[in-house]
This record gives C-alpha cells, structure tokens and sequence, in this order.
C-alpha cells in the first residue's frame, strides 16, 4: 500500500480537552503550528464536515476530515486525548485518539485513499491497544512511523 499522507512528529500530541469543539480546535491548532496552514480555515473545513454528519466511526476513534487549498498532499494530525470526548460517534463510544486529515481541494481519490488508510491503521485492534498505551507523543508517532513503513514495504 502507498502511504500517501504526511504525518509529521510535531504533528502528533496529546491533550486532555473538554469537548469535541476543543478537539476540532486543537487539531486546527497544530495543523497551523505544525504545517503552516490558516488554523481559522482548517477549523471551518473540520467544523463544516462535521456539521455533515460526525466524524467519530466507532471504538473511540474520529477522523476529521477537510479539504483545503492550503495543501498539495494529504497532511494528518494526531492527537490522543488524556480523558474521553463525546463526538456523537456512531457507536455511542467517547472519542479518545483523534486523526485530523487535510487534503488538497481537488484530490477525490487521494483524499478517500488517505481516509481508508487511517481507517485501516485505526481498526487494527492490536495497534489500537498500543496507541492507547503509548506514554507520550514521541512514542505515538513511533508506532504509526513504523506501521506506515511496514504498510510502503
């Protein structure tokens, strides 16, 4: 599988937030930081397709998603959070590892490849379990760098 996102590890963070406008910020936040794009854009992206319907898929998991023209490949954030959020998941379940994806304007296939990518990385249960255990960012981004290149092999 071609791994065709860039998750860099500044872009990987944890956070202890208090409500899914909070998380939607944050990700905005270190999509600013972190890939240089407008945080108020890339918050009115997440906000507008999450009005669609919620991101959050299920197991504690939600992917916000937008595109932007700010970017010319899909870039991902990763945040897990330090107590659950309410996302309005389908499953009921509190969201506790969040993956933001901004993509370019125009990338239809590439922006559903990016989504089923992450999807895949987060329904693994045992890479769940390890996310979920991770002790700080660093080791976060370790376990996805290395699930990522596994996947390019």
């Amino acid at each position: 599988m071609n791994v065709n996102f860039k998750l860099l590890p500044e872009a990987v963070a944890t956070a202890r937030l208090d409500s899914k406008g909070d998380v939607l910020q944050r990700v905005a936040d270190i999509f600013a930081d972190v890939y240089g794009i407008d945080a108020n854009g890339a918050l009115e992206g997440l906000e507008e397709r999450e009005a669609l319907g919620s991101t959050g898929f299920g197991r504690g998991v939600a992917i916000p998603h937008a595109r932007s023209t700010q970017v010319n490949r899909p870039v991902v954030v990763l945040l897990r959070l330090e107590q659950p959020v309410d996302f309005r998941a389908a499953d009921g379940m509190p969201v506790d590892l969040v993956f933001g994806l901004l993509s370019p304007e125009n990338a239809g296939a590439t922006h559903l490849h990016a989504l089923a990518a992450i999807s895949r990385l987060a329904r693994d249960e045992a890479m769940h379990e390890k996310l979920a255990e991770a002790q700080n960012a660093e080791a976060l981004f370790a376990l996805i760098s290395d699930q990522l290149d596994r996947d390019a092999a």
